[in-house]
């Protein structure tokens, strides 16, 4: 093996996000190039330092890519977070197989890469840069060992890196950053790398036959074959995506990244490396849908211990560990092209009602399918308490927008309180109807449009994306004329191609204002099949199954002009509603 110099520039350029894979293991996620370069890592967390950040401007990589030319494709092992990069050269066929090692520990990462020489002999270029503090820290103290296997440090985290004995330091003026290497196999032949970084002693090391080999039988358990949903392949994946973004508390991170423009250049950039309470009740609403115990299992652990720690004064949205959510800041670093430089989030100044609502709509589903303990009960009565007493607050809503009367956010509250009482083991259920009924009648006299339909809020009399979502969640029948009514104006305003938007941001076309909305896309397949309309439910699946990445990862937005994906990736709650609409759609509407 030969030393090589890492490319002029230093770190890997940027790709368009649609190029990106993930690999996590539920404790942190990196995403993968199709270079097979690495840019993004936080760790030991998701919402830790990142360790590589050259996605956003910062030092750190890890890259493995063939030299010479090449074409690339890629897939995932089914029903995993196992990503192949597959490089067609002109020597033939080279694959790196990567994956973050299962089970996931929260002090340790585990980051595994086989280099395969398929069907002809292969030349593959690696360097490693560990730079924590979003690149402010280059590693120092490198050493290798007489087994040919490095150490060194990078701020607090300290890392090892097995497989590449033959490596060279990389040197960015007088200072040591890296490793690089040249490795040669022949072919049929393979090498495994191993990178691991933690933030205490690292223990014994990691033998990777063994690592492989406990992660793929992870993945087999961890995802079922949801073979009743339609995409059945799709839905698994979707599965297994939730699966990587969830960790060990139960809790499900919003995205993998932090920053990544919804809109170049205008401010829309946000760190979704937390776990949001409404999103957390998505994920267990669409694994009831499939029946799927152990995510819903998780999402109530999650939600239940946040109630009883904070009861009414629940936060929107936790660490995964439930702590508080920092708050918003600048790192001094050039973003993502077209983004920002920031972390943290200013979601823990907010009050969002409709978050009490969501939650008791998650313990319903669970106990309709049996899976509450006595520590959900008190909890649910929490969230009832909390609606009772907080209902007329204004407070920003599902779009996180300034504190109005939010129609959404009360008649979700509604919905919750509906669907508890039905099953409700106290004498509280008649009280919990009759509160729900009464928050319906007041938005009823406050937020009913002259033409019938919903609005926003009492001052806002326009259209919006998110009143679709309450009568879904029962919070009134399908044949309300209020629901068709609403969902017939939003169709007409705010749809175009069957693609969907949130709502009118000023008088621009749709698409000139934001992206499309993939979790509204959801949505309206979910409302067209409640009104019996199967045929439009599945146009609206198929248009926004497609608007996904080469790697089946969805962000919160996409650009129809482009075809680009916009926002963090990749995001949970379309996940979520992707794996809710395969589910109900392939059953008729109850």
């Amino acid at each position: 093996m030969n030393r090589f110099h890492p490319p002029r520039g230093g770190t890997p350029q940027p790709h368009a996000l649609r190029d990106y894979a993930l690999i996590a293991d539920g404790e942190r996620g990196a995403l993968v190039g199709p270079r097979g370069d690495i840019p993004w890592l936080c760790a030991p967390r998701w919402d830790s330092e990142a360790v590589f950040a050259a996605l956003v401007g910062g030092g750190g990589h890890y890259t493995v890519t063939p030299r010479g030319r090449f074409v690339r494709g890629g897939h995932y092992r089914d029903g995993s977070l196992v990503w192949c990069n597959r490089w067609t050269t002109e020597r033939g066929i080279v694959e790196c197989h990567d994956a973050l090692a299962l089970p996931g520990d929260p002090h340790r990462v585990v980051l595994l890469r086989r280099i395969m020489a398929v069907d002809a002999s292969a030349e593959v270029l690696v360097c490693l840069e560990p730079c924590a503090g979003y690149g402010t820290e280059p590693a120092r103290g490198v050493h290798r060992d007489g087994e040919g296997v490095w150490t060194g440090r990078s701020g607090a985290l300290r890392w090892r890196w097995s497989g590449a004995g033959g490596a060279g330091p990389v040197r960015r003026g007088l200072r040591t950053t890296g490793l690089s290497a040249e490795i040669a196999l022949a072919p049929g032949t393979s090498r495994d790398l191993v990178l691991e970084i933690c933030d205490r002693p690292l223990g014994d090391p990691v033998v990777p036959s063994r690592a492989w080999e406990a992660t793929e039988n992870a993945w087999d358990e961890a995802v079922p074959d949801l073979a009743s949903t339609l995409a059945p392949g799709d839905a698994r994946h979707s599965r297994a995506v939730l699966r990587g973004l969830t960790g060990a508390t139960g809790g499900t991170v919003a995205a993998a990244t932090t920053s990544l423009p919804e809109r170049a250049e205008e401010g829309r950039n946000y760190d979704y490396r937390y776990v949001w309470i409404r999103d957390q009740c998505y994920v267990g609403q669409a694994a009831a849908a499939c029946g799927e115990h152990a995510l819903l299992d998780d999402a109530v652990r999650f939600v239940t211990a946040r109630l009883h720690e904070d009861g009414p004064r629940l936060a929107p949205a936790y660490t995964m560990t439930g702590g508080p959510v920092p708050d918003q800041r600048t790192l001094g670093l050039p973003g993502y092209p077209g983004g920002y430089d920031r972390i943290g989030n200013r979601v823990s100044r907010q009050f969002q009602l409709d978050a009490f609502g969501e939650a008791l709509l998650l313990l319903s589903a669970a106990h309709r399918l049996g899976r509450l303990d006595t520590d959900a009960l008190p909890a649910a009565r929490l969230a009832a308490d909390a609606i009772a007493h907080r209902r007329n607050e204004p407070d920003a809503g599902i779009w996180e927008l300034g504190n109005r009367r939010w129609t959404h956010s009360r008649l979700i509250c509604a919905a919750g309180l509906r669907s508890w009482a039905a099953l409700a083991p106290d004498r509280r259920a008649a009280s919990l109807a009759a509160l729900a009924d009464r928050i319906v009648a007041d938005a009823s006299v406050a937020c009913l449009h002259p033409t019938g339909r919903w609005q926003r809020s009492p001052g806002d009399p326009r259209v919006d994306a998110a009143l679709l979502l309450p009568p879904l969640r029962g919070a009134l029948p399908a044949g309300d004329p209020r629901t068709r009514a609403t969902l017939r104006a939003y169709a007409r305003e705010l749809t175009a191609g069957h693609y969907a938007y949130r709502f009118r941001h000023d008088e621009r076309p749709l698409e000139e204002a934001e992206g499309a909305f993939l979790l509204c896309g959801y949505v309206m397949a979910l409302a067209e099949h409640q009104q019996g309309h199967r045929e439009e439910a599945l146009r609206w699946f198929e248009r926004n199954r497609a608007a996904c990445g080469a790697a089946g990862l969805f962000a919160e937005e996409y650009d129809i002009r482009q075809r680009q994906l916009r926002g963090n990736l990749p995001q949970a709650f379309v996940h979520a509603l992707f794996l809710e609409s395969a589910a109900r759609l392939a059953t008729p509407p109850s």
